[in-house]
C-alpha cells in the first residue's frame, strides 16, 4: 500500500469541495499565503476538504469548525478524540458487510439505518454507523425526512471501503487543536476579526424547484436562510476578516437570476467548473457552473 502523505475528507459530501481545490487555491486571500491569518473558521465543515486543505498547507494558530448537523459533527470528535476506537469498530463492520451475499447486505444496511435513526448508541458507536452509512449508501448522499430521520437507500457497490485506517488517522493528528461546535454560523461572530480567514460552504441554493441538496437537516435551508447569511457576510466583512463562499450559480439556468449580485454587492464573484456526481438523476450529473464569492 502506498503511503498517503496528507489527510482528505474521511466522507463523501453532497457539494464537497476536493475535486475543486485546485480552482479555489487561486481565490485563497494573499495574508492567507503570507501567513498573516492566524485563524480559521469554516461554519458549514461538511466534509472538510477545505479544512485539511489548508490546515496541512498554510499556518494557522487557531482552527474552528461547526455544523447543525449533529451526527457529522459527533463523527468529527470521534475521528478527533477516539480514532483507535472508531477503526476498531469499522473493520469490524467492513469485515462482517464483506462477508455477507447481496441479499444479506441490504438487510444488515436497512438494520444499520434504522439503528442509527433511534440515536441510542454511545457516540463511537453512532459515529462508526454514521460512516458506515455514507459508505454504503446511494451516491454517499446524507439527507433525511421530515421527523429528521435518515432515509438514504443502500448504494450498489460490492466492497465500499468502509474503514480508511490510513485516512482516518492522518485526519485524527490535522483535527488535534481545531475547536468542534455543533451550531449555526452566526454564533460563531464572537471570533471573527482582521486576522481571520473564514471559508463559508452552506447548503446551496437551489437551481430550480425541483433540484436541492439543502435537506440535511429536518428544517432545511431556505431563501430566507440565504439572505440570513448574506447578511451575516456582510456584518462580518466589516470586522475585517477575509471571506469566501461559495454557491450555486443560478445565471447557468436563469440569466435573469441576480440574487446573489443583490445580495453580495460589493463583493468579487468568481467562477468556477464543479464535476458534480451526487444526484439521484444521472442527467443532472456533470458539470455545473459555482459561484466562489470573496470580500477582497
Amino acid at each position: 500500500m502506498t503511503k498517503q502523505s496528507l489527510a482528505k475528507p474521511f466522507i463523501k459530501w453532497a457539494g464537497g469541495k476536493q475535486k475543486v481545490l485546485s480552482q479555489l487555491e487561486q481565490y485563497l486571500p494573499n495574508e492567507l499565503k503570507e501567513g498573516k491569518c492566524h485563524t480559521y473558521i469554516e461554519p458549514f465543515v461538511g466534509g472538510g476538504a477545505m479544512l485539511f486543505y489548508v490546515l496541512q498547507r498554510y499556518s494557522i494558530d487557531r482552527a474552528i469548525i461547526s455544523d447543525t448537523n449533529s451526527d457529522l459533527i459527533t463523527t468529527f470528535l470521534a475521528v478527533k478524540q477516539n480514532v483507535d476506537e472508531l477503526i476498531s469498530r469499522l473493520k469490524e463492520l467492513q469485515e462482517h458487510y464483506y462477508s455477507l451475499e447481496e441479499a444479506e447486505k441490504s438487510i444488515f444496511y436497512y438494520q444499520m439505518r434504522a439503528k442509527f435513526n433511534q440515536k441510542k448508541d454511545a457516540s463511537i458507536e453512532l459515529a462508526a454507523q454514521f460512516i458506515f452509512l455514507n459508505k454504503t449508501c446511494f451516491n454517499g448522499l446524507y439527507r433525511v425526512n421530515k421527523n429528521g430521520e435518515f432515509n438514504v437507500p443502500i448504494g450498489r457497490y460490492t466492497k465500499p471501503v468502509i474503514c480508511d485506517e490510513e485516512n482516518l488517522r492522518l485526519c485524527s493528528v490535522v483535527l488535534r487543536n481545531v475547536e468542534i461546535y455543533n451550531q449555526s454560523y452566526e454564533k460563531n461572530s464572537e471570533w471573527f476579526a482582521s486576522d481571520v480567514f473564514c471559508f463559508f460552504d452552506p447548503p446551496y441554493r437551489p437551481l430550480n424547484a425541483s433540484k436541492s441538496f439543502t435537506k440535511y437537516q429536518a428544517y432545511g435551508f431556505s431563501e430566507d436562510d440565504q439572505i440570513a447569511l448574506a447578511a451575516f457576510y456582510s456584518e462580518m466583512n466589516r470586522q475585517g476578516s477575509k471571506l469566501m463562499l461559495c454557491n450555486s450559480d443560478p445565471t447557468s439556468m436563469h440569466p435573469e437570476d441576480d440574487f446573489f449580485d443583490k445580495n453580495y454587492q460589493g463583493c468579487n464573484i468568481h467562477r468556477i467548473q464543479a464535476n458534480r456526481s451526487i444526484n439521484s438523476n444521472p442527467s443532472r450529473r456533470g458539470k455545473v457552473s459555482e459561484l466562489v464569492i470573496t470580500n477582497y
